[in-house]
């Protein structure tokens, strides 16, 4: 098999993990041009600086000895199977790296033969990239769980970051839909890439030249809607993982019917695309605004509002915590306050050092009003003609289009230009931040 078409297959076999962000665009060159976008194998991510980079995204091989049922590279399922040599991928790296393509690589695997054999091969095309070619662009390596400590070990020495999925959220469906798979096999390598790495600063800090140990830290993914864990045991995870091995970032990904299989939600069922929505902007409340995973959800209520946001629906269930004083509190208690993020909250800090804030200042600094304005005051005083209410709070926080389709929700003031009405569909892409 050529080395296009072995790209061609293992880039789309990749597609599914989601610690970076696919381009999903396919536009050629063109004579008399500069440049292409090849859909097979390119996609984004961000430096630690915020800059946007181009990553070769790939699987190693999809021949997998593994029947987990949600993956489209088990063992039972009838498809195509390629695999690299270490060098065809090194060398397929470099070309590409060398054509201003990409920046770095993106490497995963399926577990072939067994998770040592996969992990050799996977150091080997490293050792390749990083000594042979001199290649020092970003490398993100996901770890082989089961494969061994040293192999482990070696694998980080070469890569910026690695991670480990643990890709459902309980150990029950894990042995229902992954049975070659085990949460200690998991769990494992990502203990040992977290002492490795905090070993790795104390050595740097007393030895010049001591070897860092994916210096860009370590993540994993989870999937969700394949079993029946609700939002809170998936956001109770995310938070022990965090407190436990300190990850950089947790990542979900919405259950995609790709394979029919008895213990499977059915193929008709459309990706939960709203509440891996909700994940994310929960796990951004755990990791930057001091939320813990129990004041979001509790055991009455272990799924996310659907038409509010995490945050906006903690706020409503508190009011006892507001209104807010943004010329006293404290860093904390601004962060809580919908419409308050952490550079608005920061800002609002330095500000109010040199004068005291009205509602235009706060516009200005960038918070956003609309939201912020039912649960803040300003010098003691509200905002001049609000009128608050359990419809007015709510309306307020729902988007305008989606607040127009919600039932016996009448407007609280007559306008001349009302906004158009929406269908359904309208509705959920604005619930998803597709509008």
């Amino acid at each position: 098999m050529e080395v296009w078409d072995k790209l061609t297959i293992l880039a789309d076999a990749a597609k599914y993990d989601v610690a970076c962000t696919s381009s999903g665009s396919d536009r050629a060159g063109a004579k008399g041009s500069l440049g292409s976008c090849s859909a097979p194998g390119i996609c984004h991510s961000f430096s630690a600086d915020g800059r946007c980079v181009s990553l070769l995204k790939v699987l190693f091989s999809n021949a997998c000895s593994y029947d987990c049922k949600y993956c489209q590279s088990r063992r039972s399922n009838d498809f195509v199977r390629a695999a690299f040599t270490p060098r065809e991928l090194a060398e397929l790296t470099i070309a590409f790296y060398r054509r201003n393509y990409i920046e770095g690589l993106f490497l995963s695997s399926a577990v072939c033969r067994s998770p040592d054999w996969t992990c050799e091969r996977m150091i080997e095309t490293l050792r390749l990239l990083r000594e042979e070619y001199r290649f020092r662009g970003y490398i993100h390596v996901k770890a082989i769980p089961g494969a061994s400590g040293e192999l482990i070990e070696r694998l980080g020495l070469l890569a910026d970051r690695m991670s480990v999925n643990i890709e459902l959220p309980s150990e029950e469906g894990l042995s229902r839909l992954a049975p070659d798979k085990t949460r200690e096999a998991i769990l494992r390598p990502m203990a040992l890439i977290h002492n490795a790495a905090a070993q790795s600063q104390e050595e740097l800090v007393k030895y010049r030249h001591a070897r860092p140990f994916a210096p860009a830290g370590q993540s994993t993914q989870m999937i969700v809607g394949a079993t029946a864990d609700s939002d809170l045991q998936i956001l109770r995870l995310t938070q022990a993982l965090y407190r436990k091995y300190q990850l950089k970032r947790v990542f979900f990904s919405a259950y995609i019917p790709l394979i029919s299989d008895s213990l499977l939600p059915a193929l008709e069922v459309k990706p939960p695309l709203l509440r891996e929505h909700r994940l994310y902007q929960a796990d951004w409340l755990l990791r930057y605004y001091g939320f813990a995973a129990e004041e979001l959800l509790d055991e009455q209520n272990p799924s996310f509002n659907p038409l509010l946001d995490p945050k906006c629906n903690w706020a409503l269930n508190h009011l006892e915590e507001f209104p807010v004083e943004v010329n006293t509190a404290p860093l904390e208690r601004l962060l809580r306050v919908p419409g308050i993020g952490v550079r608005s909250a920061q800002r609002i800090s330095a500000a109010r050092r040199d004068r005291s804030l009205d509602f235009d200042g706060l516009r200005r600094i960038g918070v956003v009003l609309k939201r912020a304005q039912y649960f803040i005051t300003c010098r003691g005083r509200m905002r001049e003609g609000l009128r608050i209410s359990q419809d007015n709070l709510l309306r307020g926080l729902v988007s305008e289009r989606c607040a127009a389709d919600l039932p016996g929700m009448q407007p609280a003031q007559l306008s001349l230009f009302d906004p158009p009405r929406l269908t359904q569909e309208d509705v959920m892409k604005c619930l998803t931040g597709q509008m």
